[in-house]
């Protein structure tokens, strides 16, 4: 599956037609499904009318939207017409079909891409490995006994297996740059409150971001275009206009402050992740040293909100069906249910200050680099991992270093760079930047991606 920019540009110039890209698309989706378990629903005869109706609006000689042919998937919490979202629970598969896109899938038709299905997930995105019990574990296509991470594991997975270019996932506590370290993709967890959510399925609604997955710097920042704009059908949406980064990002750095985070960011993160760090910040020319503030007592308080909420948000299938719930995460859906009260409003009254000191740290740099996740992607079914010499649970630990700063509601890229080689497992670097400023983010992305030390080929599989 070559990059969706290219399919775009190839549709638009007539040198390939939408329905034979999708074609292509469906082909590579059946070889390698069955190995890697990342789509839990397809919508090909749906895609094939989306991408008839591309092809007929350029026989006709109008002019063709931004991503016109581009083939794309979406985690299985998003609403599409005709299915359940079952947002990974075999509990909602009684629930009415939606009768409704959700809007990010709305603005990607409206940009003409073609969706083809939906994509493995934990169950209720309550977890960092896509180990689901109900339909079986996503796998890593970098290492098929090897998790893809989570929650959205399935959208990692299958673009690193080239099955779609691009994706859109969520990311609450990590859940976007967590599959993107460990399968060796990119990805842009926005600004909160910068997209949409509507029509998804929430998860913690204080928390929840949406945002999409793919192979190439270019493609992220084109769907991410796509996927902007003001809705005010949705009070979490806090985005007044679109913003547009494609034409922006360039490659040049002049300028920029770019810093890397040591301290709690050097204490969680293993030799690997230490390494993709230290090759990203040499290409870059960061200047070492800087501390992000409270970062431990903010994955506290992240853990506090993610557990009142999500146990709260499921209270009444809790109470009445428990037994069906996801093995993994339904003790800490039922833990989350009765937390005090008290505990909620301090880690709430605690992210406002939070919120003001991580600001007050962009008023000196511009963009600041740490590890995705602390180690490589682990075996499917590992219980721990060993991190810097302590054996620590593998499910929630994978967000160490992700969970402090989505708290925060910056704009995070998450770069896929390759400590131990092309042939090895991938580890990514976050790029972060201050609230709003995802072009930022972008800029240095595409200019790691340039150096040739980010990158995100198709795997062999």
């Amino acid at each position: 599956m070559i990059n969706g920019l290219n399919i775009v540009r190839a549709v638009h110039a007539g040198e390939m037609q939408a329905e034979e890209a999708l074609e292509h698309c469906i082909a590579r989706i059946e070889v390698t499904d069955p190995r890697v378990n990342a789509f839990t629903d397809g919508t090909f005869e749906r895609a094939t009318r989306e991408a008839r109706a591309i092809d007929k609006r350029r026989e006709r000689g109008e002019v063709l939207p931004p991503l016109a042919g581009m083939p794309y998937a979406v985690k299985n919490l998003f609403d599409i017409e005709g299915l359940t979202t079952r947002a990974g629970s075999k509990l909602r598969n009684g629930q009415p079909v939606a009768s409704v896109d959700a809007v990010l899938v709305q603005r990607m038709h409206a940009a003409g891409a073609v969706l083809v299905g939906a994509l493995n997930m934990d169950e209720f995105a309550y977890g960092f490995t896509t180990e689901n019990t109900h339909y079986g574990p996503c796998r890593n296509p970098r290492r098929l006994e090897h998790i893809a991470g989570g929650s959205s594991g399935g959208c990692g997975a299958a673009v690193a297996a080239g099955q779609v270019p691009v994706t859109l996932g969520s990311d609450t506590n990590g859940s976007i740059r967590v599959p993107s370290s460990l399968c060796g993709v990119w990805g842009l967890k926005p600004t909160f409150g910068r997209l949409s959510r509507r029509g998804s399925f929430p998860f913690v609604a204080s928390i929840d971001h949406l945002g999409p997955f793919a192979r190439s710097v270019e493609d992220l920042a084109a769907s991410y275009d796509a996927l902007q704009g003001p809705d005010e059908l949705d009070p979490g949406c806090h985005a007044q206009r679109v913003q547009p980064t494609l034409e922006q990002i360039g490659h040049s750095l002049a300028g920029l402050r770019i810093g890397v985070l040591n301290g709690y960011f050097e204490e969680q993160a293993g030799p690997a992740a230490r390494k993709a760090l230290d090759m990203a910040a040499t290409v870059l020319n960061a200047q070492r040293g800087v501390t992000w503030p409270d970062a431990a007592l903010a994955r506290v308080a992240a853990f506090v909100i993610t557990a009142s909420e999500g146990g709260s948000l499921h209270l009444p299938l809790l109470r009445e069906r428990a037994a069906e719930f996801e093995p993994l995460s339904v003790d800490r859906f039922i833990a989350g249910a009765l937390q005090p009260v008290d505990w909620y409003v301090r880690a709430q009254r605690f992210r406002r200050a939070y919120r003001d000191k991580v600001q007050a740290l962009f008023k000196e740099w511009d963009v600041l680099l740490a590890p995705a996740t602390p180690v490589q992607a682990t075996p499917i079914g590992a219980e721990t991992f060993e991190l810097n010499g302590a054996s620590v649970p593998a499910r929630p630990s994978m967000g160490l270093l992700t969970q402090p700063i989505s708290f925060a509601g910056c704009p995070v890229v998450a770069a896929p760079l390759w400590p131990d080689g092309r042939h090895a497992l991938p580890l990514g670097v976050q790029v972060i930047a201050a609230p709003w400023r995802e072009d930022l983010a972008l800029r240095v992305a595409r200019a790691l991606e340039s150096s040739g030390v980010a990158c995100s080929p198709v795997a062999g599989i």
